[in-house]
């Protein structure tokens, strides 16, 4: 069973707004002055350097590309907002990026700065109207946490229980918009230099997850969805949405204290494996039993608690998936541990891909034999093994070259998620520096897989909540 909504006192007998009022709608739809204010901003940073790219490429000028992805990173880390998030999510999908680049823009955090009080009295009346201060028994000036589409407050309700306000910034519509187009140009920009890894379904999937993360009623749904997935996990807790102060701008939600999950890194290794063992099971036991998972494993979307429970925080970028997108998932692992060559072309054929050789299927098994080796070996071990970092980035330059040799090839829109999530969390794993058998973890979650069975749960679960049906 999923939490139902949090009722909480208000203090105000008045219905909440939705944020959807005519005059709001029109303060905070996409403005084309919005529009252009942000192409000038973004543009004027990041065009000159792109510039530089298509020089070295085209003209034969001498391009010093770790300092120019240096330089790109000051660029976008101070554009603060959706791009920089963007550029944070491709540093971790293998090969969309020359290497310079990814690790560079790896370094970025999604924190943006917080807007004042002034701004945030306009936009709390904005969405929840002119009284909004007496819906709260207490509501704290300054933002507990900024990132790049919003902000969050502490807050209280009038019957005692401890908030968190989320708050979008102003006019993100038109921000997030800018961004998207200006991401299109640099892969355009890139596919001219080097077109081993097509963008086109990247970009479109990036565009609809930014798309859904602005719309604070979905990342509510989200929320319930995921405390019914995870009702039976007790190492892992969901907060609770609170309707009558929410609207599709604002999402006020139960407050769940905790600390950042890197201040456990030199605990002892039975409280970091227990740290780890939650974190693994809080996104893959979506993903197994009902073919969603959590997209955006960044160190700011969760904290952990002194019994080494995690706390999920964020819930606006979460991607539901076909049913035989996840069989393809366990069916190239049997592949692999199998030596079943068939079986790795079915799963790919699965997921899409199209028109593939057997010398591309042997380049892309080098990845995903990387990528499942932890799940392949049945002790307790690592995430990586002590070299693994490096073996990962010589893996990863390997495929690269040989794909580029072959003609390249398209990823499904969905790999962009699952890399992100996959590779984001064996950074955490790495540096929790956790000892587990995550063989077993796995088969655990695998064992008796049926598509037809996941695909009842799924429906199941996304109606409870009221989450519409993946596209």
């Amino acid at each position: 069973m999923w939490h139902p909504p949090m009722k909480v006192s208000t203090g105000s007998n008045s219905a909440p707004k939705s944020g959807g009022t005519a005059k709001d709608s029109g303060e905070e739809a996409s403005r084309l002055t919005g529009r252009l204010r942000r192409y000038a901003q973004v543009s004027t940073t990041v065009g000159g350097l792109a510039m530089r790219l298509v020089g070295a490429r085209y003209l034969g000028l001498k391009l010093d590309r770790p300092r120019h992805a240096a330089d790109l990173r000051a660029a976008l880390g101070g554009i603060k907002g959706p791009l920089m998030k963007v550029a944070q999510l491709l540093s971790t999908v293998p090969d969309a990026l020359p290497t310079e680049y990814a690790s560079e823009l790896g370094h970025l955090q999604a924190d943006a700065p917080s807007m004042g009080w002034l701004f945030v009295k306009r936009r709390m009346v904005a969405e929840l109207g002119p009284d909004w201060r007496q819906r709260f028994a207490e509501f704290e000036h300054v933002a507990a946490r900024a990132a790049s589409l919003g902000q969050v407050h502490k807050a209280r309700a009038h019957d005692g229980t401890r908030l968190a306000c989320k708050l979008q910034y102003p006019d993100m519509k038109s921000v997030v918009d800018a961004d998207l187009r200006q991401l299109r140009l640099a892969f355009a920009i890139y596919g001219r230099i080097d077109p081993t890894i097509s963008t086109g379904e990247i970009h479109a999937e990036i565009t609809e997850r930014l798309h859904e993360e602005l719309d604070y009623w979905r990342e509510a749904l989200h929320m319930r969805l995921y405390a019914s997935m995870l009702e039976g996990e007790g190492g892992v807790h969901v907060p609770v949405p609170v309707d009558g102060l929410s609207t599709g701008r604002l999402l006020s939600m139960t407050w769940l204290e905790g600390e950042p999950l890197l201040a456990f890194a030199e605990d002892h290794i039975e409280s970091r494996n227990q740290l780890a063992h939650n974190m693994f099971r809080a996104w893959y036991v979506p993903f197994y039993g009902y073919g969603i998972i959590h997209g955006d494993p960044h160190l700011g979307n969760y904290t952990a608690r002194p019994d080494f429970t995690l706390n999920l925080l964020d819930f606006g970028c979460i991607r539901v998936f076909e049913p035989k997108f996840v069989a393809g998932v366990i069916d190239l692992y049997w592949a692999l541990a199998r030596g079943e060559e068939d079986l790795a072309v079915h799963a790919y054929e699965t997921w899409g891909f199209e028109n593939l050789s057997r010398e591309v299927i042997d380049v892309l098994n080098l990845w995903a034999k990387f990528v499942y080796a932890p799940l392949m070996d049945d002790r307790v071990r690592r995430i990586q093994d002590t070299e693994g970092s490096v073996y990962g980035a010589t893996v990863a330059e390997k495929v690269h070259r040989e794909l580029r040799r072959l003609g390249g090839v398209t990823p499904p829109r969905e790999f962009v998620l699952m890399d992100r999530a996959a590779i984001g969390l064996g950074s955490v794993f790495t540096h929790l520096k956790a000892e587990i058998n995550w063989h077993r973890l796995f088969h655990g979650l695998i064992e008796g897989f049926d598509a037809g069975k996941l695909a009842r749960r799924q429906k199941a679960a996304l109606k409870r909540a009221g989450v519409p049906p993946a596209r």
